[in-house]
């Protein structure tokens, strides 16, 4: 039901797909996501996730309209995979291991994905560097009428920084990888008291 590959990428990353759920929430619109998740367990591109800038360290500012939500849904899984999820030892594996399991749209965690020079007119001027920009998507999640979201676990939520930017790159990275646009994406991150959510779309990278 749960496909498992470690990846190598500075250290390892166990990427999961749940193969029921990505067949029953992915349609025929967003095949080429089906593909690509499939593609990641044998034709990932390790090389790229050696060296090179990596949207967890990202800092730059990034404007965005942010809602802050009580009692979300994701807030709610988080709880119970940090209460109920002994097999794991990290806060992030209890999480995600929960939600991959037990949430209905859930579909994959540690999604690694990259962004290449190329494939943004500014890339350079950005991140001072040619060499791809990558990073693993915590959560992948299907909602909201076959939205896709992309989620990112953190423990203090509340007091973070850097969610925002790294969510919007996480985005972008998805739909050059994917085909998707970014009308079709959601970023949000969490922690069990709250969720922070916003769309890609309209962000302004300053």
């Amino acid at each position: 039901m749960i496909k498992h590959v470690s990846l190598k990428h500075g250290w390892f990353y166990h990427y999961r797909v749940h193969e029921q759920k990505t067949k029953d929430l992915i349609n025929g619109q967003h095949a080429k996501l089906k593909n690509y998740l499939y593609d990641m367990f044998t034709d990932c591109p390790d090389d790229k996730f050696q060296d090179g800038p990596r949207s967890s360290s990202l800092q730059m500012p990034i404007t965005v309209n942010l809602q802050e939500h009580d009692n979300h849904e994701v807030s709610q899984l988080a709880a119970q995979g940090l209460e109920n999820n002994s097999h794991y030892k990290t806060a992030h594996s209890k999480v995600q291991m929960f939600m991959l399991g037990y949430d209905h749209k859930t579909i994959s965690v540690e999604l690694p994905i990259w962004l290449e020079q190329h494939e943004h007119p500014k890339y350079s001027n950005i991140f001072n560097t040619t060499k791809p920009l990558t990073g693993h998507i915590d959560i992948l999640r299907v909602e909201d009428k076959n939205k896709i979201w992309v989620w990112d676990y953190k423990p203090k939520a509340k007091k973070e920084k850097k969610a925002v930017t790294q969510t919007y790159f996480y985005a972008l990275m998805l739909a050059k990888r994917t085909g998707l646009t970014l009308n079709q994406i959601m970023c949000g991150y969490f922690d069990e008291h709250n969720t922070y959510t916003f769309s890609p779309k309209n962000a302004i990278l300053q």
